[in-house]
């Protein structure tokens, strides 16, 4: 952005310096709110492409977590001699308990921060 230099005039009276005063500041307001509306704009890009990311990230997650279910399911299903049923019940209250465990320290963790 190129800085005017406006020519001084000796005769200039009160009132037109105020005048140019006015003008300038009105210019200097509205060249604020551009910045801000460009900035806002950037961020708020910048935002959208990190929630794509992060929703992008949990779906992969979920995915694996569904998989590694599976595939523990059926490891311990082979190891009670082919009783799947065995493998989802044991996999199911591990899972249950790891969920648990997680549970309580994060509540603890947040009773913390709150008091």
């Amino acid at each position: 952005m190129a800085v005017s230099r406006v020519p001084l005039d000796p005769d200039a009276g009160i009132p037109n310096l105020i005048r140019r005063l006015s003008d300038d500041s009105k210019r200097l307001v509205s060249d604020e709110a551009r910045l801000a509306k460009l900035e806002m704009r950037e961020s708020l890009e910048r935002g959208g492409k990190g929630v794509m990311l992060l929703a992008v990230a949990f779906g992969l997650g979920v995915l694996a977590a569904v998989t590694f279910t599976l595939f523990l399911v059926t490891l311990v299903g082979r190891v009670a001699g082919g009783h799947m049923w065995i493998g989802a019940v044991v996999v199911g209250v591990l899972e249950l308990l790891a969920g648990a465990l997680l549970l309580k320290h994060g509540a603890a963790t947040f009773k913390d921060v709150k008091g």
